[in-house]
């Protein structure tokens, strides 16, 4: 069984261009067939290049899968950040609010308290000299 240039690739953990330079300087042996590809023997292309350890099917599933979920963990935490903030932005409008409708209830409490006080001079000689 031989690689081809993106099987080889592959096979060792590098690009296609690393392969076909090596191939070009004579590190690697190679033959080019007539529709221009190349075919590696694996161990003239492992004499110089050492393969890269093949993850199994479900290694690389469950890798995704953790991938996946770390990936949704995150996107739920700034999620629950935004909604925090905007909580917390709520919240302070909310408390601003009461502060100004107590600030204006303290006010027409005092306005309604200084009218119904009377305040006229008492007695009919206070009235006439206005003491």
């Amino acid at each position: 069984m031989s690689y081809t240039l993106g099987e080889a690739a592959k096979a060792v953990g590098k690009s296609k261009t690393t392969l076909h330079r090596a191939i070009k300087s004579g590190k690697i042996s190679a033959l080019k067939a007539a529709d221009g590809s190349y075919s590696i023997d694996p161990s003239e292309l492992h004499r110089v290049f050492p393969p890269v350890p093949s993850e199994t099917s479900s290694e690389r599933s469950s890798r995704n899968d953790t991938e996946q979920q770390s990936n949704t963990l995150e996107a739920l935490r700034i999620q629950m950040e935004i909604q925090e903030k905007e909580r917390e932005r709520e919240r302070a409008l909310l408390q601003e609010t009461i502060a100004d409708l107590r600030e204006d209830r303290d006010r027409w409490r005092h306005q309604a308290t200084a009218l119904l006080e009377d305040h006229r001079p008492k007695g009919f000689f206070r009235k006439l000299f206005g003491r």
